[in-house]
């Protein structure tokens, strides 16, 4: 027994066989003849004293030790294609690869893109806008915008402004509701996308902290955020509309909040990058310009007033 390593071109050759179970499809990956993977297995097997595989007529299997190391050789390459792709990207100052939600891409991220790119031409930037938590190395990632209550260990996280919900509609919506009260007779718009907050953040807890006793007329439903403002925007109803989602369209007059009453959600978006990595150019450059963007319209949420939430 020895903990000595056998060479990585032959555990290479039986990761890549123990995935596709073929050693001709293994060889096909690998770029070499299907003899020449065979010889390095073979040499591997040879090194640990065992058969790794059972060679049948027309097809292999994996023996119990095979079994064994299958899912170690997997694992450890994966892990070196992803330090080599973190490597790599520390190598470029060019390119900045950025994941959000759906919802903050489509209403606060890609309306905003053009000052980005015209401020820094150099950098060439990508989305994935995807609610999916991804891994900064395996998907190659530099920063993250991410929602919810945290924490974010491991990473370096920049709190961005705190987030509410405040009720918004359209101007000729507005002149239909002028107050609170009012609601009582409005489609309410259902964002569920906010439902794993606690406590809930929705149109009965709105109501409450208004002292109202209103029973909801509550209309359509969405999962995501972007589609419940963008059904008041089309005039469907009146949507509790969170700020980083809104914010936009309220400066531009395509929404209004007549009653600026909002519910705090305890929760905030934050940006997020692997410790250590804050001061890349690219990224240094994506976090002051995120910041500088979210006080341009720091007025509009200076002139709405935070209720408190009523107790469970």
């Amino acid at each position: 027994m020895t903990d000595r390593l056998p060479p990585l071109t032959a555990l290479r050759a039986f990761d890549a066989a123990a995935r596709h179970m073929s050693f001709a499809l293994a060889a096909a990956e690998l770029h070499v003849t299907p003899a020449a993977l065979s010889f390095q297995i073979k040499s591997l097997e040879e090194h640990l004293g065992a058969p790794l595989f059972r060679r049948l007529n027309r097809a292999v299997e994996l023996t119990e030790a095979g079994r064994a190391l299958a899912p170690a050789a997997s694992d450890g390459f994966q892990a070196l294609a992803a330090g080599w792709r973190a490597a790599q990207r520390l190598q470029d100052h060019q390119t900045l690869t950025v994941t959000a939600g759906p919802a903050f891409t489509a209403k606060w991220l890609a309306p905003r893109l053009f000052d980005f790119a015209q401020s820094h031409p150099d950098i060439e930037l990508r989305f994935s806008a995807s609610l999916r938590i991804m891994d900064f190395n395996r998907d190659s990632i530099d920063v993250a915008i991410r929602f919810g209550l945290g924490p974010d260990p491991g990473l370096y996280s920049l709190p961005l402004a705190d987030e509410w919900v405040v009720p918004v509609m359209t101007p000729e919506m507005a002149r239909r509701f002028p107050t609170p009260q009012s609601l009582a007779d409005a489609v309410l718009i259902v964002d569920e996308s906010i439902d794993f907050l606690d406590p809930p953040i929705d149109w009965p807890t709105w109501f409450r902290a208004m002292a109202m006793d209103v029973i909801p007329n509550t209309g359509p439903r969405f999962s995501q955020g972007d589609h419940a403002i963008d059904a008041a925007l089309a005039g469907v109803g009146v949507a509790l509309g969170r700020r980083a989602l809104v914010i936009k369209d309220l400066a531009d007059g395509r929404l209004m909040a007549p009653y600026p009453k909002a519910l705090p959600t305890g929760a905030r978006f934050r940006f997020l990058c692997p410790e250590g990595t804050e001061t890349r150019p690219q990224v240094l450059a994506f976090r002051t310009w995120i910041l500088r963007e979210i006080e341009k319209t720091a007025h509009i949420a200076q002139s709405i007033d935070l209720l408190d939430p009523p107790s469970k």
